[in-house]
């Protein structure tokens, strides 16, 4: 990583931050004035690769989302090494229906691996804004500081890249011991001086509920100026194992969208639907019915 980079990741940050000078948290209690009209909600379309990109564009639009997260990496809709061809074509697909991909689920976290340039290029040249990036595992043979020395000094260097073709990189918090980003005050060092617009974080109320338990709004505070996009969905625990459930009927906190309305949070909300296998093509009409129910209860919950 270059000196220059730092000099600019560091002016590109203070930018940011007089933006993100938000009014202090208030009390999870007793906000109704939540606008959800303010916030684009889109669906991760993770269940429907059976679909063709028409098909998938028309269901999506009937239900009433206002986009989707699409996956365009190995075994997703698209695979990277023929986004060139393909992604122009599912947004085609999805702008005939009045729709958008509001986030592209992607491989990338790595600013020298060949496919991140290519990817972010087409990606951008089609308006397409976020992008969630691929995961990074802790060694258990290696200092957890270092790790995160090096992955910040990563991130940098991604983030410059992002901040060339005008696009966002998301980081998802995702629970597990070998997750960086599970704990959430891990991402909060990482992204230290990395300016929002050019990585943010993607905000998983499922998975830091199931890491944080009852203390997870003190490190939704912590994170908050980080947060770009919130992922929501739900879940149960079954003894010392989680399963994931509708929206509504888990341990996912209703009061969460108090929280968030009252940090005047306008980015994308993106819906996850995990708790029917995915990999059945003949379950895509159990799907959908469970996707238009989600997005219900998540209008409802945001009242």
């Amino acid at each position: 990583m270059t000196t220059s980079r730092r000099q600019f990741i560091a002016a590109s940050a203070a930018s940011v931050a007089a933006s993100f000078a938000a009014a202090p948290i208030q009390s999870a209690l007793g906000n109704d004035d939540i606008a959800s009209d303010k916030n684009t909600i889109c669906v991760f379309t993770k269940p429907f690769n059976s679909l063709t990109f028409d098909e998938l564009a028309e269901k999506i639009a009937e239900i009433g989302y206002d986009g989707i997260e699409a996956p365009i990496r190995r075994g997703g809709h698209i695979e990277p090494e023929t986004c060139a061809d393909e992604l122009p074509k599912l947004v085609e697909a999805l702008a005939k229906c009045g729709l958008e991909i509001t986030v592209m689920t992607s491989d990338i976290n790595d600013p020298d691996d060949p496919l991140t340039e290519r990817v972010l290029r087409t990606a951008a040249t089609l308006g397409i804004k976020r992008y969630r990036m691929k995961y990074v595992h802790y060694s258990p043979d290696r200092a957890i500081n270092d790790q995160l020395a090096d992955w910040h000094d990563q991130f940098v260097d991604l983030a410059a890249l992002n901040h060339d073709f005008g696009i966002t990189g998301l980081y998802q918090n995702h629970a597990g011991n070998k997750y960086m980003g599970a704990a959430i005050w891990d991402l909060d060092r990482v992204l230290d001086g990395i300016a929002p617009t050019d990585i943010g974080m993607a905000y998983d109320i499922r998975h830091a509920t199931v890491e944080g338990g009852t203390s997870w709004p003190t490190t939704f505070r912590m994170i908050r100026d980080h947060i770009d996009t919130v992922y929501v969905k739900d879940f149960v625990w079954e003894g010392t194992k989680m399963k994931n459930v509708p929206l509504g009927e888990g341990r996912v906190a209703p009061a969460f969208f108090n929280m968030l309305a009252a940090t005047d949070f306008t980015g994308p909300i993106s819906l996850h639907e995990e708790y029917i296998d995915h990999k059945a093509p003949e379950l895509v009409p159990q799907h959908l019915a469970a996707i238009k129910k989600d997005l219900a209860t998540l209008h409802d919950m945001m009242k």
